[in-house]
């Protein structure tokens, strides 16, 4: 296993294992990879936000490349704008329960902060669909915020009805 003990911040706790060490929990088939221009952590932009940005200033594109066994799955896809993409942030710590994010005052718990950085380093967008090949299974979508090559979990479909909080889909008249 690679040390990941170069992402450690002054102040930060780790636990005493290591979560991807534990065998404890169910195995995961990535369905595809991510095609991104961030080749380096450093690259990567904070968030889905400042991906989208940096994309359109520089004419980025990004895809999501669905393995062929899984391609049939993509049928009826093209029938939404917008999809989650759960992908695996295969570079980040899993260790760090408690951080200290620069951009934020004091500790946070893992479970209060977006951080790639988890123990279970499961990361998701919403991201809309620009074009959907299913033969060749490539979905061109409109941003992404992690590294070129990393490993899709899942997608789904994204509906309004469904997944914005009710406040959001009221109508305010």
């Amino acid at each position: 296993m690679p040390s990941h003990d170069d992402q450690v911040r002054d102040g930060e706790i780790t636990l005493p294992f290591d979560p991807g060490e534990v065998a404890d929990g169910p195995r995961l088939a990535f369905i595809g990879h991510v095609e991104s221009p961030w080749q380096t952590r450093r690259d990567c932009p904070r968030n889905l936000t400042e991906a989208r940005q940096r994309m359109r200033k520089q004419g980025l594109r990004a895809f999501l490349h669905i393995r062929e066994e899984y391609r049939q799955g993509l049928t009826g896809l093209d029938a939404y704008e917008h999809i989650i993409a759960l992908y695996w942030m295969h570079q980040a710590a899993r260790h760090i329960i408690i951080q200290r994010p620069r951009h934020m005052p004091g500790p946070h718990g893992v479970f209060a902060l977006r951080s790639p950085v988890r123990p279970n380093n499961i990361a998701m967008s919403t991201v809309r669909i620009l074009s959907l090949d299913q033969p060749s299974g490539s979905i061109e979508i409109d941003a992404i915020d992690c590294l070129n090559g990393t490993p899709l979990i899942d997608i789904r479909p994204w509906n309004r009805a469904i997944d914005a909080p009710e406040d959001i889909c009221a109508d305010n008249g």
